[in-house]
């Protein structure tokens, strides 16, 4: 087991280590920092995001950087003029704020379990825009690999139906050298998501029956 480094009183950009709290519910080591921004606000932070530089402010610097690209390339790429902002932009900066934030409401399942954004998107929206294009209407931001970070070969975009399948709480069904998730296994067998979830959790039935057995008309 390796030994506990204490972080009190050191800096890390805006933020200094006042104490240690509790480790989060996946058993991380966590720090209450205090930010050298005119607000002096307090936040918890991971001590692997302080030490790898993931987590630099308590969000102020984010906005600071947000707030300088907007003024000098709103000409450039007309995401982020006056009473204006994108879907693209909101995007890269929600984005942002999930994984570098700790008092976001999400936090926790993005940068709380490590998920971090690359260097050439964290500071700058227009490489972001430029690797990621445009966001179609009616698509979000999606990565690959659930459990990767945020980067051009691990991004896409997806439409929120695609987007859902590929969540950590999904339940994924192999089936004749087939995995994939219960929702694209309805479609597949016209069995409905009810019938194949309660015949696989409830009843306990082989993915093999529960996909192959076919449903029963109720009488009238």
């Amino acid at each position: 087991m390796s030994r506990l480094i204490d972080l009190t009183s050191k800096r890390f950009g805006r933020l200094v280590v006042i104490k240690r709290v509790d480790n989060d519910k996946w058993g991380n080591v966590r720090w209450l920092c205090r930010c050298n921004c005119d607000d002096k606000n307090e936040v918890i932070v991971r001590g692997s995001n302080l030490r790898d530089g993931t987590t630099k402010s308590c969000s102020c610097l984010q906005k600071e950087i947000a707030f300088i690209y907007c003024k000098k390339y709103k000409f450039k790429h007309g995401h982020a003029k006056k009473n204006k902002i994108t879907k693209t932009y909101w995007v890269w900066q929600d984005m942002i704020k999930r994984c570098t934030n700790p008092n976001h409401s999400r936090y926790m399942d993005w940068g709380g379990r490590g998920i971090t954004v690359c260097d050439e998107w964290l500071h700058s929206f227009p490489n972001f825009l430029k690797d990621m294009g445009e966001a179609p209407k009616g698509f979000q931001l999606e990565r690959i690999d659930n459990n990767g970070d945020y980067h051009r070969e691990n991004c896409c975009w997806t439409t929120s139906k695609e987007q859902g399948r590929n969540k950590r709480n999904n339940r994924l069904i192999t089936y004749n050298g087939k995995t994939q998730c219960l929702a694209a296994w309805t479609e597949e067998t016209g069995i409905s998501w009810e019938t194949l979830y309660a015949r696989i959790c409830r009843y306990g039935w082989s993915t093999e029956k529960a996909l192959t057995t076919p449903v029963r008309k109720r009488r009238k």
